[in-house]
């Protein structure tokens, strides 16, 4: 029954739709259908939400976090980070995983794309603390790939998005897809 009603809260979509955007003071992106979000939320592994499976630290960095809103049992999604290059948010929620914590950051909601509580979360704090920016992926990527220095982009450098490239082709196709791309294309 847990599970049902997760995924009942997960997919259903409140009556009236809520404004979360009093008191926010993330930076637009100017994406579509962006808008400034702040609210309180579990940080919470979603691999355990949704199966069961719930080791005691969220996965030790190796599983996606969501945000169980407070205000209406609803998953969001924090797929972004604060900084501007594109990567996850799992390094700096991962901190708080279990607590309850306030983000301040851009809720991307359009039903006409099926973009629903989709999240880029901009800071984090603990109730009444002071705000912490989500901006440590990079700096933690470094660290734990120091044979990966160099100029250009992190997934550019990363030895499993290489790895995958080597094996599965850049399309993800296999590489003769790739090579048939490539001819076709190029």
């Amino acid at each position: 029954m847990k599970y049902f009603s997760f995924a009942l809260a997960l997919i259903a979509s409140p009556v009236l739709a809520q404004d979360f955007s009093e008191g926010s003071t993330a930076k637009e992106w100017n994406l579509y259908a962006e808008q400034p979000a702040l609210f309180e939320a579990k940080v919470v592994d979603l691999l355990c939400e949704l199966t069961g499976d719930c080791p005691t630290d969220c996965g030790a960095g190796k599983r996606q976090l969501g945000l169980l809103r407070s205000a209406d049992n609803v998953m969001v999604l924090p797929l972004k980070n604060g900084q501007a290059a594109f990567s996850g948010a799992a390094v700096d929620l991962a901190p708080y995983c279990g607590q309850t914590v306030e983000v301040d950051g851009l809720l991307i909601d359009d039903p006409d794309l099926n973009a629903k509580n989709i999240y880029m979360v901009q800071k984090v704090r603990v109730d009444g603390g002071e705000w912490s920016k989500t901006n440590q992926f990079t700096k933690v990527w470094a660290k734990e790939n120091p044979d990966a220095k160099g100029k250009g982009p992190w997934f550019r450098r990363d030895p499993r998005i290489k790895e995958e490239i080597a094996s599965e082709g850049y399309l993800g196709l296999g590489l003769e897809a790739d090579t048939a791309f490539i001819k076709e294309w190029f």
